[in-house]
């Protein structure tokens, strides 16, 4: 168990007495009960703890509220989302954000409608630009699309897939081609070719590997897979996992610390840290460490990445015992652990002597967060030990920099979450994952569901 430095205990408290005004200002409720801890054991505490403060300076938050191109990557990515797929019950998806016509914040509304059903420990969701949605399994190494009619058939299995703990099949994303940067030109595509990445734990390592998606909706397949980034450090647990494009065409996999915490804080070493690569797996130039995929460090288990409209990156995090995490992630920043789990001192998103606060933070078992996304200017957090979905509006529906509107749905529905994913008609896509052992399964288990989503924050 890490213990926090300074007076971030003392600042702790305060915070935590403080949040209940927040919620009651913006007409938002906390959901109390204590749930079992998500990918970390974690133990039981009070209701969560969340900063009132939106991050300083150095944390880079948006002076207003961010429109909603969100995470809709930019440069060559094939997961930005497009117009509604014709005859798709969620209305076609897209990788954490939606179209440019959905901007200030939302929340969810209306109970979760199933899409899919019976999905054995499914973890990632990618979504293609014509609606197609996939997602993998995360012992079996399959990934499945799912189709208009809700089926979910298999387009391939993912090889050298380890699956122990919380290793196994684990992130995925979607690329376009469309700078021909991955075609080879002794066998060029007849048309723009897409591929799919994979985050997987192997026999050795945990690594990213690409394969092309070949056919048509209803009828995708699964080509042979290429390493793209490998040597990542693996564990039974803290394995990380989440793979993103980002606006600027870079690809962005979260790495936990494997198990092996002062690893976070090395350099050097790939785990805990967020990293940066090419659609090749090659380092650009502008990482913050020369040579290096290493984009920030000092992470324990992180698991969800977001962007606003305006280039901010957003992560969500596992802590250990006491506090989880959402952080605002700038280019060779320290976020703390082990030295710091949670806040610390500087307040939230402020950085003192090198380490980097979270802008948000939360009891274990309210949140043990996964995926992340982005609608207009509200996150989305997945939360698995606290079993719902957060709603995290920097701003709020008056945006200033000082207020940050927390709040959260369906505690108890649909069980852990794992992954969130929006639509690109303004709704959000959830992922349960009750089949893996730790969660509690309900008759259909696991699923994807659809929800709604209606202007506001609270």
């Amino acid at each position: 168990m890490s213990e926090r430095t300074g007076t971030s205990g003392t600042l702790a408290a305060t915070i935590g007495a403080g949040v209940a005004v927040l919620l009651a200002v913006s007409g938002c409720t906390g959901a109390g009960g204590a749930a079992p801890s998500g990918d970390a054991a974690g133990s039981a505490g009070a209701g969560a703890a969340t900063s009132s403060a939106a991050p300083s300076a150095s944390g880079t938050a948006p002076s207003a509220a961010p429109s909603a191109a969100a995470t809709a990557p930019g440069t060559g990515s094939g997961s930005a989302g497009a117009g509604t797929a014709a005859g798709a019950p969620w209305g076609g998806a897209g990788s954490g954000g939606t179209g440019a016509s959905f901007t200030g914040p939302f929340r969810a509304a209306g109970d979760p409608a199933t899409v899919a059903s019976e999905l054995d420990a499914p973890w990632s969701i990618a979504a293609l630009a014509d609606g197609t949605v996939l997602v993998d399994e995360r012992d079996t190494g399959v990934v499945k699309e799912v189709r208009a009619d809700g089926s979910a058939g298999a387009i391939g299995t993912v090889p050298g897939v380890v699956a122990a703990g919380e290793g196994g099949l684990l992130g995925l994303a979607a690329y376009v081609d469309t700078t021909g940067v991955l075609t080879d030109p002794a066998q060029p595509a007849a048309s723009t070719p897409t591929y799919l990445y994979a985050y997987l734990t192997t026999a050795d390592d945990n690594r990213v590997v690409r394969m092309p998606l070949e056919g048509s909706p209803g009828a995708f397949s699964l080509g042979a897979p290429t390493d793209v980034l490998t040597g990542i450090p693996k564990a039974s647990n803290h394995n990380g996992g989440r793979i993103l494009f980002g606006p600027d065409g870079m690809l962005y996999i979260t790495a936990g610390d494997a198990n092996q915490s002062a690893n976070a804080q090395r350099v050097e070493s790939l785990s805990g840290k967020i990293l940066r690569v090419t659609p090749t797996g090659a380092v650009p130039a502008d990482n913050p460490f020369a040579g290096s995929p290493v984009y920030s460090l000092g992470h324990r288990n992180p698991q969800g990445m977001a962007w606003s409209s305006d280039g901010t990156l957003y992560a969500a995090e596992f802590g250990q015992n006491t506090w989880d995490e959402l952080n605002v992630i700038t280019p060779g920043a320290n976020y703390g652990w082990p030295t710091v789990e949670g806040l610390g001192d500087g307040g939230p998103g402020g950085t003192i002597d090198g380490l980097t606060n979270p802008i948000v933070q939360w009891r274990t078992d309210e949140a043990s967060p996964s995926g992340l996304a982005m609608v207009g200017g509200t996150l989305f957090m997945a939360g698995l030990g606290g079993e719902r979905l957060w709603s995290i509006t920097p701003g709020g529906d008056a945006p200033s920099r000082d207020r940050t509107f927390v709040s959260d749905a369906y505690h108890g529905t649909l069980g852990r979450i794992r992954d969130v994913a929006a639509t690109a008609d303004g709704g959000l896509l959830l992922l349960t994952n009750n089949t893996d052992g730790r969660g509690s399964p309900q008759a259909g288990d696991d699923r994807l569901a659809r929800v709604a989503l209606e202007p506001g924050a609270s």
